[in-house]
């Protein structure tokens, strides 16, 4: 790897899928047959290289994206290992941003489930070029044309087979490569030693009919095999590897592979199809971003001697370096040493080192050029998302997408000298965890911090004893409801006057305000004042009041959202106006807005997806209905029942215990986010009941 690797040999990879298909295992198996480990780990053992946390080796899952270089067919692949759990999204999110292409994983048992959909969601939003992986085929239940047809029914995808296999379950033998139609047996356990034969007389009509449909798929996304496959010609293999790459770079197809991870079979084929299709730096369109002076779109091309832009995706913090700055060069050359701008936060910084990351473990490198992901050590100011690039050539480039969390719970040190190092502790986790939050009760005087899940606060809590030393106290995870408004109301008088010696304070504002339409997120703020019944120097402290304003709700303190709010009109004092008059002014016109417009509580609803077998399901769905859940589907999958509904999150803690006692601990569930609704009335009544029950203890 020493040598220089041309960029249209990189490949930029991310194994993304829902938890427990096998994300971990065949990234470990990646690493085995590129040379990077001498020996194969396993997720149960607890020894795989990827999942390094002590946490992630205790529980089985993988909790924070590792990144990790190896190299196949004189290509250089940076592999990221990314999370399956829900409460883990935000480390998918920030690592599909900045990948090229993605291996997706399935379970040739379990098929495309709730979180398959998320990431794939999230691929979509970054338009990542992937390949599909139905891992798994030995396991008992394994269908391999039945999760085919999941993929497009429930994914939507263009997906064609280019690999079949030989049998499913403990009959597995081996795969078939429909493009170059070779049949590929595994000789060894290692799986190391591939005999390469011609296909079965058994199965070749099989294969004839899945070339076929492969052809005729990668036709609808391809202009020139599409010229070929009506002429009805043979098409020459090659034609058709560089069809299929042209193809996935352009996101009209998903080539579909088949395999056993665990077993070792499968793995150096998917290797093969990263380097033949999926894209190099060069294959994708140059990342946009804006002239922060002029707000004008602007991209560089993806070249060494570019001007610099690259992304910091991900912050974290070594014990030996202290933080690390996980960051994609999209144009442009670093070296250790140089000093670059911060265009998100305005700052200078100066780089210290530059290291190449292989899971925990660091190589050190002197620069860093164009298509690649390194870490920095010795920034100072920077934060997860941030964008760094030359001073004479600035440039800022699009942020995350990072979910709102959906739990809280709170948080206190055991002892009182240990106060100010929670808050220390904290703020690193802050810095790391974009989709972590830390705010202050003053009505409970109580420290709340609030994540995307129970699982990911009990992390957080479990990392500041085991790497902080620091001992807390938590309350109960509560849920992150939200406040909205229900009718509009107009002509709502806001006025802020205070006369008390000297110079005084006076604001008056008149606004509107009313529900979102179309289901329009977030507030928005509309100015209409004219012939200057405000100065337009108070307009912008207006509207940061209602923002802030919104910040805490009139029914129990939660924060207020969807909304338009209308400045119509106003008046102000020569003297005694002054932004913070303003500000106050319009912080009191929206809390009598939302007395007049009806406010109301939205809770959050989880889409979850219950996996049972028959016998159980119905003792599955009674406990449901309890929970306040709406029915959206009930399926088959192989010998299972499957139950797909809407819960309220209020609903579902501790879930995992009582699905287990209800089904002997059969039955399996994933549940993710999915949107908020308007909470029923006597379950509103009890948390305004809670919340003053919790002031009161406090007062």
């Amino acid at each position: 790897m020493a040598e220089i690797t041309p960029l249209k040999d990189y490949r930029n990879t991310g194994i993304i899928a829902h938890i427990d298909a096998g994300k971990t295992t065949t990234t470990e198996r990646i690493l085995f047959y590129t040379g990077v480990i001498h020996k194969m780990g396993t997720v149960d053992e607890g020894n795989a290289t990827m999942d390094w946390m002590e946490q992630e080796q205790e529980r089985g899952i993988t909790i924070t994206a590792a990144n990790t270089t190896c190299g196949w067919k004189n290509k250089k692949i940076n592999i990221i290992d990314t999370p399956g759990h829900v409460d883990f999204t935000v480390e998918v999110e920030r690592s599909l941003k900045v990948l090229d292409g993605a291996v997706v994983v399935l379970c040739a048992t379990s098929g495309v489930q709730s979180q398959t959909e998320t990431v794939w969601r999230q691929a979509d939003r970054y338009h990542v070029p992937r390949l599909a992986f139905i891992n798994k085929l030995d396991r008992l239940g394994a269908s391999f044309e039945r999760v085919l047809g999941e993929i497009h029914d429930r994914l939507g995808a263009n997906a064609a087979a280019i690999q079949l296999p030989d049998a499913s379950e403990e009959k597995f033998k081996g795969i078939i490569d429909l493009i170059e139609r070779k049949y590929h047996v595994y000789m060894d356990d290692e799986g190391s030693v591939i005999d390469v034969l011609e296909v079965p007389e058994h199965l070749k009509e099989k294969v004839e009919e899945f070339r076929a449909t492969m052809i005729e798929r990668l036709a609808d996304g391809d202009d020139e095999i599409m010229e070929k496959f009506f002429e009805e010609r043979e098409i020459p293999i090659k034609d058709l590897k560089a069809a299929i790459r042209r193809a996935v770079c352009k996101n009209a197809f998903l080539p579909v592979l088949c395999g056993t991870a665990l077993r070792n079979k499968g793995v150096q084929l998917v290797l093969d199809a990263i380097c033949d299709y999926l894209p190099s730096p060069l294959d994708v369109p140059a990342v946009p971003g804006i002239d922060p002076s002029t707000e004008e779109q602007k991209a560089y091309e993806v070249k060494d001697d570019a001007p610099l832009s690259a992304l910091v995706f991900k912050v974290a913090t070594d014990p030996y370096v202290g933080k690390l700055f996980y960051t994609r060069i999209y144009s442009g050359t670093i070296t250790a040493g140089d000093q670059v701008y911060n265009s998100s936060e305005k700052k200078k910084e100066r780089i210290s080192k530059i290291v190449i990351m292989h899971s925990n473990k660091q190589e050190i490198v002197t620069k860093a050029s164009a298509g690649e992901i390194v870490a920095l050590v010795g920034l100072k100011e920077t934060k997860s998302g941030n964008t760094l690039c030359d001073f004479d050539h600035k440039i800022l480039l699009e942020n995350m997408k990072i979910p709102e969390p959906v739990v809280s719970m709170s948080i206190e040190p055991k002892t009182k000298a240990d106060s100010d190092k929670l808050g220390l502790t904290l703020r690193k986790f802050l810095d790391e965890d974009p989709s972590l939050r830390v705010d202050y009760d003053h009505e409970t005087a109580q420290t709340i911090i609030s994540g995307m899940g129970e699982l990911h606060l009990e992390i957080i809590v479990d990392r500041m004893k085991r790497e902080f030393n620091l001992e807390t106290t938590v309350g109960r995870p509560e849920v992150a409801y939200k406040e909205t408004i229900t009718q509009k109301v107009v002509g709502v008088v806001g006025k802020h006057v205070s006369q008390s010696g000297g110079r005084g304070q006076y604001g008056h504002v008149v606004i509107s305000v009313e529900p979102n339409e179309d289901k329009v997120k977030g507030i928005i703020f509309i100015d209409m004042i004219k012939g200057g019944s405000i100065p337009r120097e108070y307009i912008k402290p207006i509207e940061k009041g209602i923002r802030e304003g919104a910040l805490n709700g009139i029914l129990a303190g939660y924060p207020v959202v969807d909304f338009t709010v209308t400045l119509v009109d106003g008046s102000y004092h020569e003297v005694d106006s002054s932004e913070l008059a303003f500000q106050l002014a319009a912080k009191n016109a929206l809390k009598d807005a939302l007395h007049k417009g009806k406010s109301v509580f939205l809770e959050p609803i989880m889409d979850i997806e219950v996996t049972s077998p028959e016998e159980f399901m119905s003792a599955v769905l009674g406990d449901l209905n309890q929970r306040r859940a709406q029915i959206v589907n009930l399926g088959t999958r192989g010998n299972l029942k499957t139950a797909r509904c809407d819960v309220p999150l209020a609903e579902m803690f501790n879930y995992v215990n009582a699905v287990r006692s209800l089904t002997q601990g059969r039955a399996s569930f994933s549940m993710e986010p999915s949107y908020y609704s308007e909470v029923p009335k006597y379950v509103a009544e009890k948390i305004v009941g809670a919340k003053q029950q919790a002031a009161g203890k406090k007062g």
